[in-house]
């Protein structure tokens, strides 16, 4: 029989590394699993994220673009918990820019972020689980994977080259019993556009009525989400793009 405790405190004894930990679906996200039980390196790019530290919770500060950040990540994990068990690539950034008007330095800056990160720190999450033959590892994503809009070209690529690296490292982790799934978003209250709008979670909360629920999302509602894909309850989902945004990747408005 399965104990309160247990049901309560899934994550007890497993360890997460958490990107883009600082604020929003990040921060919602390593809040949630560390009330669970479980112990997180939290990622952020800014200093900020060292206010998250606490018993249980050690913060990196760290670009996830930068090949070092993911390898002394993991080392973090192992030395300060001895393992790693989950990964949340969360770490992201938008650009709003014509294509016309988009620099190399922004269309690389994007992609470097929500891709490559991506990519690093899966590569280092899956080389320390391997030896355990278990892990979890959850992308986060966006409806534009599947969607677009003017001057977003940028980060929807990014968010659909995120969806296509999700369904192929799936395929190749599963093998270690590492199930790799992501998370596609819809508009979240977050600060994320904060660079691009003088009210970033403001403009979400009202692009956000566009969706056919009517609204944007709190960060908690995607972390619950990034949570049940980290656990052994959705143990039979591998490479799976769970789209919580509310309906508007089924819209056709």
């Amino acid at each position: 029989m399965t104990s309160n405790a247990s049901i309560a405190t899934p994550f007890q004894d497993k360890v997460a590394i958490v990107t883009g930990a600082a604020s929003g679906i990040g921060l919602a996200t390593t809040n949630l699993l560390h009330a669970q039980g479980a112990k997180v390196i939290a990622v952020g790019r800014n200093s900020n994220v060292e206010t998250l530290a606490r018993p249980g919770i050690v913060p990196l500060v760290a670009d996830v673009a930068n090949e070092e950040s993911a390898i002394r990540a993991v080392a973090l994990a192992k030395e300060k918990f001895g393992r790693l068990d989950i990964l949340v690539n969360n770490a992201g950034i938008i650009i709003n820019k014509p294509v016309v008007e988009m620099t190399l330095d922004d269309w690389n800056g994007i992609l470097a972020v929500n891709v490559t990160g991506a990519f690093l720190f899966s590569r280092e999450a899956m080389r320390a689980m391997i030896p355990a033959k278990q892990g979890a590892i959850v992308n986060v994503g966006s409806y534009a994977c599947y969607q677009a809009f003017p001057s977003i070209a940028a980060y929807a690529a990014s968010k659909g080259a995120l969806a296509q690296l999700t369904r192929a490292l799936a395929l190749e982790a599963i093998e270690d019993g590492i199930r790799v799934n992501a998370v596609g978003s819809g508009d979240v209250v977050t600060n994320i556009t904060n660079k691009i709008h003088a009210d970033g979670p403001g403009f979400l909360a009202e692009h956000g009525k566009n969706a056919p629920i009517k609204r944007a999302a709190q960060p908690e509602e995607i972390a619950e989400v990034i949570a049940f894909l980290a656990s052994d309850k959705a143990s039979y989902l591998v490479g799976a793009v769970v789209m919580a945004d509310g309906g508007m990747s089924v819209a056709l408005k």
